[in-house]
């Protein structure tokens, strides 16, 4: 896999392409406002084709340019069923621009798998800062692909529309189940492994709870 990031936008969102460069197939998780001149650069560079944009959920710090990418590109767009109305009718709240409505093609199912030429990541369902929130498992490259699941030193926030202290609590302590050498690409922040973060997040689990 080759994959390549960038800080984008007003609150330092994480954009990421990933690609398998023998067949040139790409995605890109979580397109920010603004990205789109990023993405389509780094692709003609490379002569790669953009064959999906994934949606780790739907705030508009995520999905800020997923119809401009989708009509740059041809890709289609990937979110989990819970989230699809936040893309479709997005609600910017406190954004500094208009955020674009966008329409998903493919369902992010708990188990389904991406596939871009060989590279394959396994979608995790893992709400509670949304309904619809997924994190993307590289099996194969032990990363893992948090959105605003997983942070470093922290989980996201669950005081924004559809945030569930109690999913929250659920699915980090289903992330627990992850082994240590995992690397966690979160939506914002600094990169991380599952090892650095065990500690407080078996708090989480053997408690049951979020804690202050």
């Amino acid at each position: 896999m080759e994959r390549f990031n960038r800080v984008v936008g007003p609150v330092a969102t994480n954009v990421h392409i990933l690609a398998d460069p023998r067949s040139r197939e790409a995605i890109a998780i979580d397109t920010a406002t603004p990205s789109l001149a990023w993405i389509a650069d780094e692709l003609a560079q490379r002569s790669w084709t953009l064959k999906l944009i994934v949606s780790t959920h739907g705030h508009w710090d995520h999905i800020g340019d997923n119809a401009a990418v989708a009509a740059a590109t041809g890709a289609e767009i990937a979110v989990h069923p819970a989230d699809r109305e936040r893309l479709t009718d997005p609600q910017p709240l406190w954004a500094p621009f208009e955020i674009v409505p966008s329409v998903p093609a493919v369902e992010l199912a708990e188990g389904g798998i991406i596939r871009f030429g060989s590279l394959r990541l396994r979608v995790l369902h893992t709400p509670g800062h949304t309904e619809g929130s997924v994190c993307l498992s590289a099996d194969d490259e032990g990363l893992l692909f948090s959105g605003d699941t997983l942070f470093e030193g922290g989980w996201g926030r669950i005081d924004l529309p559809g945030g569930d202290a109690s999913a929250m609590a659920e699915s980090i302590a289903r992330l627990t189940g992850l082994e240590d050498r995992i690397g966690v690409l979160p939506g914002h922040g600094n990169e991380t492994t599952i090892g650095r973060e065990r500690a407080w997040m078996e708090l989480v689990r053997d408690g049951g709870r979020l804690f202050a």
